[in-house]
């Protein structure tokens, strides 16, 4: 089970982590990049990652359990490789953010106001908006927040597949087991 966990675990990682580098590096690099943009790639390459979610069980299931798995054994492994996956985005992100990206709250915080901006905010809402971003700059600067948001970001789309997976492979014994007795 641990070599299934971690091979699809280390695939997905990357499959996921790479698109995040790359669109991180374009927002901060290009002041005009769309974050929502950034957002519909980011949580595509989740679903792409995390379909292997669904071949690591299988494969688990096929290879090393005779065909057969239990919900819960299938949620296990498939909850395995998603912690696997979303800890190598994590630490890509960690990476990316101290030592590339180190203004991105900032950089963040006032791509935000300036889309309320052109959404034509009013002044109370500017200044509410303001203070929850002056908030989420100030969260960003504990690195255990940044970490526990970046999880937050992508793990519950792993349990989610992890959790149609399992439902969709679950397999019981279903050979009958007869008794011949030839003597009868």
């Amino acid at each position: 089970m641990k070599k299934t966990i971690l091979i699809y675990g280390l695939i997905a990682g990357i499959v996921v982590a790479i698109p995040m580098l790359f669109t991180a590096n374009l927002c901060h690099s290009d002041s005009n990049f769309d974050y929502t943009k950034s957002m519909l790639v980011g949580y595509a390459s989740m679903i792409i990652a995390f379909s292997l979610i669904f071949v690591g069980v299988r494969n688990y299931r096929n290879n090393y359990n005779d065909g057969i798995i239990s919900f819960g054994k299938a949620f296990k492994v498939g909850l395995f490789i998603a912690l696997v996956a979303s800890s190598i985005y994590v630490i890509g992100w960690l990476i990316e953010y101290y030592c590339f990206i180190p203004d991105f709250a900032e950089k963040y915080s006032a791509h935000e106001m300036e889309q309320l901006r052109k959404k034509g905010a009013s002044a109370a809402e500017l200044a509410e908006e303001t203070k929850k971003m002056a908030s989420f700059i100030q969260m960003y600067k504990n690195p255990l927040v940044v970490i526990l948001m970046t999880y937050a970001e992508i793990l519950p789309v792993g349990l989610l597949v992890t959790l149609i997976s399992s439902l969709i492979l679950k397999r019981k014994d279903n050979k009958t087991q007869f008794s011949f007795d030839q003597n009868k």
